[in-house]
């Protein structure tokens, strides 16, 4: 198979997006047999590749929202550049810096001679800002479960995983369990420039009778056993387009509580049976500490698109949607 570019992989190796893309350059390189992962300082050096694919959030590319559309644009003058959006701007920015990462966005994908979101909310949130990619593809981010093991005794936390920031769901966590015989448990530590915030939303959840626990960083080698060991998994953020804590509680085999949403009914049409869909967290919470089976997956509950499928995906777009 020929034609198809380097995968651009970021340095940050704690990322869920550098995460992201280096599994799918190791499942590209296994189903060609090519050598396709780069660093992605490579395309800003003096032999940039033809053609290159990166991720891009603009947290991750640099400092700020026009900092990282203007990194993007100069690597595009250098190579034939497709991208994969992550975290696509949503209202819980802000006043501020919605504005901001919609015009980076928008920048980005002008750039580009194709861009990949990760699901057809994310499609819609591109139509709705007005911003057009030359090509679009549309592929879920990838489950890919991990052995079986038999459930733990039940405990008493609820948990969120990943990185904590304002909207990602904690709150909302918190006035749920008020009152209940449980606890929060954040699985991960502060976004950067959240640390105040996080001392501040245990403070105050304290205040109200509830205790939150931080793990801080989990290291990939222990998030599944981590994700295994809590009582009630939850993914309740205020607005998100594409979540991969959710695809990594169903690799773990848990069954999360789901606020509905455009996004999670299509990932729970996606997948049947993975996930619990919600309006209200409080009596959702309530019942699964009461039915911890509740919270895992049933043998039958369909886990597909796996790595491999995503990796199949992006291939067949690669070499079919794209003008080079």
């Amino acid at each position: 198979m020929t034609g198809l570019p380097a995968l651009a992989v970021t340095a940050d190796e704690r990322h869920g997006v550098t995460v992201a893309a280096r599994d799918l350059a190791a499942a590209a390189e296994a189903a060609t047999g090519l050598d396709l992962e780069v660093s992605a300082d490579m395309l800003l050096g003096d032999n940039p590749p033809e053609r290159a694919h990166l991720h891009f959030t603009d947290r991750l590319w640099a400092g700020s929202p026009e900092e990282a559309a203007a990194v993007v644009e100069r690597i595009a003058t250098r190579t034939a550049l497709t991208v994969t959006l992550h975290d696509v701007p949503q209202p819980s920015d802000g006043p501020r810096n919605l504005p901001r990462r919609t015009d980076c966005y928008a920048r980005v994908v002008t750039a580009a001679r194709g861009v990949v979101v990760n699901s057809r909310h994310e499609a819609a949130h591109l139509t709705e800002a007005g911003i057009v990619p030359r090509a679009l593809g549309v592929v879920p981010l990838p489950v890919t479960p991990a052995p079986f093991a038999a459930p733990p005794p039940a405990g008493r936390d609820v948990a969120v995983l990943g990185f904590f920031y304002p909207g990602k769901g904690h709150a909302e966590v918190v006035d749920a369990i008020v009152g209940l015989p449980t606890q929060l448990t954040v699985l991960g530590g502060p976004s950067a420039g959240h640390e105040n915030d996080l001392r501040d939303f245990t403070g105050q959840a304290a205040a109200r009778g509830v205790t939150v626990e931080v793990t801080g960083f989990v290291p990939q080698d222990d998030l599944i056993a981590r994700c295994r060991s809590v009582a009630v998994p939850v993914v309740a953020h205020r607005h998100f387009s594409a979540s991969g804590s959710l695809a990594t509680w169903i690799a773990a085999g848990r069954r999360p509580l789901v606020v509905e949403s455009r996004y999670t009914r299509e990932m729970a049409a996606l997948r049947p049976g993975t996930v619990r869909l919600v309006q209200d967290l409080a009596p959702a919470i309530a019942a699964a500490l009461a039915d911890p089976a509740s919270t895992w997956l049933t043998p039958d509950a369909v886990t597909r698109p796996h790595l491999d499928d995503t990796a199949a995906a992006y291939l067949r777009w690669w070499t079919g949607e794209i003008t080079w």
